[in-house]
This record gives structure tokens, C-alpha cells and sequence, in this order.
């Protein structure tokens, strides 16, 4: 009986070798067996930094190795199609990196390719396995807040790097595909649905043509979703979440720390605004690397359903595009006469 997911990695990228391989390699059910690169030294350097049993120096030559069960792609954006059906091609389950593709489109060739070929794809939307998410989706599905009606979010961070992936165009970079998919994917998980209609402000970089600051507004019936999303300022990112009769906060809400528990603000009733009754409620500290790396390996070993569903995937990425769609429209004015 196979008790590992023997995975192999596409890309010696910072993301994948400093953050998600170390906590792969904590996971009970997995086994990082490879990692590939486009220059063979750089392949053969981190798997000799993280202690992974082979290197390659092509994509390919991972994807032909019989003792590769699964693959994870940190590839810029841009690339994950390629890649995805390249592995599902070869028989490899499917870990790729957020957002899940550059459209909606592309989004569903890349599920049919893996369905085709009998295998698993999951997004690495890591953070919804955290804990403190699922503490979260407790306290609304409680009813503790009453009806949910407003979800605000925020992140951002600033990187002026014009050789940064996150700032090409045509690598699929930019806010909302980098760090704006994660406010547009709790809204929806936390709404249950799909919103109505989509509304947003787009600035782009004269000198990167990326959007630098977005701020959407997503409708799900009565209640409004709202974020902003920036490459272009102070590091920062908090949730909100409002109900009828009682609302939370997410401190950290998506890059959680691994080694530290973490707080919801839960706030109901007081003196507000002054003296609000405030219940901070704590979570264990955990890595959401480790557990997402687990949850797809149990979905593989076992036969299961991975942690998001692929249709949740294209609609997430629905939604992405419905937002720069709608901030590229001008802005109305008012012609009346006051």
C-alpha cells in the first residue's frame, strides 16, 4: 500500500524553495522526490540545499520519471496550462500555484485535460486550510453573526522590481492575479455563491502596465463584498466580516505565520464605538503549506475530493476577469448641473 505522495517540483522558483517545499517536506503523507529547472546546476543546487533525492534539467525529464507521482508548479502564471496538461499528459497529479491560470477559458481546458487523463488538479489556495479559516466559516455557519452582510478585504505590499514576475504583463502579473484572487476567494467561499454583479477601480503602472492598485466591489444579492488589492504600497492585509448582529476580524488572514497561534477578533454588542464588547478567540499555530500538502496528497492516496474544487477554480477566475474588465471601463461622470 502506498502510504507517500511522491512529488515532484516544476521550478527552482523563491516561493516553492524557500517557503512551500520546507513545509512539504513536514507533511506525514508526502515525499518531495525531485525538483526540475531550466539550468540543470540550479536544479542540482536546491536539491542538494533541501536534501531532495533527484534533480533535472528540464521540465520534461522530471515528467518522464515513473517514480514521480504527482507534480507542484510554481511557474509564473503564464505557465501553468502548459504545464498542467504537460503533467497530466504524463499521467502526474496536478498541485499548481494561484491564481489557476491567466482566464477562465484556459482555466477549463486545464481541468479537462486533467480529467481526461484520470488525474487530480488542485489550486493553492493554501490559506482556507488554515485553522483560523476554519474557525471562521464555523462562526458564520453558526449564525453567531446573524446575516452576512458585508465582507471587506485588504492586501497589499509594494514591489517596484521591473524584472519581478509580478510586475510583466505577460507573465500574468499584477495585483488582482497575484494577491486580489485571495480577497475575490474568500468573498465567494464565505458567501457561498456567486457574486451578481462585479464593480472596480483600476490603476495601472506607466512604467509596468500591471495594475498597482485595484479596489473592487462584488455583489451577492443584498450583501457586498469590497477589497483593495495594491503591488504599490505598505504591507498590509486584514478581513472583515460583518453580520446583523455581531462581526469579526482576521488578523493575519493569508500569509499566517507557521510558528505563532493566531487571533479573531470577534466583536457583538458593548458600548460602541468607544467600548465595543471585543472576544478574541485564538487558533493554534500550524503551517497551511504543510496541511495543503497533505490534503492533496490524502485526495490522491484515498480517492477523495481535493480541498477546492476545480469548478470553484474557473469561477474564481471568472470573477478575476470580470474585475479588470470593469476596471477598464471609464469612469462615469456626473453632467448634471448642481
Amino acid at each position: 500500500m502506498v502510504t507517500k505522495l511522491r512529488i515532484g517540483v516544476l521550478s527552482t522558483a523563491n516561493i516553492g524553495t524557500a517557503t512551500v517545499i520546507p513545509a512539504m517536506q513536514q507533511a506525514e503523507r508526502v515525499e518531495v522526490a525531485a525538483i526540475a529547472s531550466r539550468d540543470e546546476a540550479r536544479a542540482r543546487d536546491a536539491a542538494e540545499r533541501l536534501g531532495i533525492p533527484k534533480s533535472f534539467g528540464t521540465y520534461e525529464a522530471l515528467l518522464e520519471d515513473p517514480d514521480i507521482d504527482a507534480v507542484y508548479i510554481p511557474l509564473p502564471n503564464h505557465l501553468h496550462a502548459e504545464w498542467t496538461m504537460a503533467a497530466a499528459a504524463a499521467g502526474k497529479h496536478v498541485l499548481c500555484e494561484k491564481p489557476l491560470a491567466m482566464s477562465a477559458g484556459q482555466a477549463e481546458e486545464m481541468v479537462s485535460a486533467c480529467n481526461e487523463a484520470g488525474v487530480k488538479l488542485s489550486e493553492a489556495f493554501m490559506y482556507r486550510l488554515h485553522p483560523q479559516w476554519v474557525m471562521v466559516r464555523d462562526i458564520v455557519a453558526s449564525g453567531r453573526l446573524g446575516a452576512l452582510t458585508a465582507v471587506t478585504s485588504w492586501f497589499s505590499y509594494n514591489n517596484t522590481d521591473a524584472t519581478n514576475i509580478r510586475n510583466i504583463v505577460e507573465y500574468g502579473g499584477g495585483a488582482v492575479m497575484d494577491i486580489g484572487c485571495y480577497c475575490i476567494n474568500l468573498s465567494r467561499m464565505l458567501f457561498a455563491s456567486e457574486p451578481d454583479d462585479v464593480e472596480a477601480i483600476v490603476h495601472r503602472s506607466a512604467d509596468f502596465g500591471t495594475d498597482v492598485l485595484t479596489s473592487g466591489l462584488l455583489r451577492f444579492g443584498d450583501a457586498h463584498a469590497t477589497f483593495t488589492c495594491s503591488t504599490a504600497m505598505e504591507d498590509y492585509q486584514r478581513v472583515h466580516v460583518f453580520g446583523t448582529e455581531a462581526r469579526l476580524e482576521v488578523e493575519i488572514p493569508f500569509n499566517a505565520p507557521p510558528d505563532r497561534r493566531h487571533r479573531i477578533f470577534v466583536t457583538q454588542g458593548g458600548d460602541p464605538p468607544a467600548n465595543p464588547d471585543v472576544e478574541t478567540i485564538e487558533t493554534e499555530a500550524a503551517n497551511q503549506y504543510t496541511l495543503q500538502a497533505d490534503s492533496f496528497a490524502t485526495a490522491v492516496l484515498d480517492g477523495g475530493d481535493v480541498a477546492l474544487s476545480n469548478a470553484d477554480s474557473i469561477a474564481n477566475m471568472r470573477v478575476i476577469e470580470a474585475v479588470l474588465a470593469a476596471g477598464a471601463k471609464p469612469l462615469a461622470t456626473n453632467t448634471g448641473s448642481s
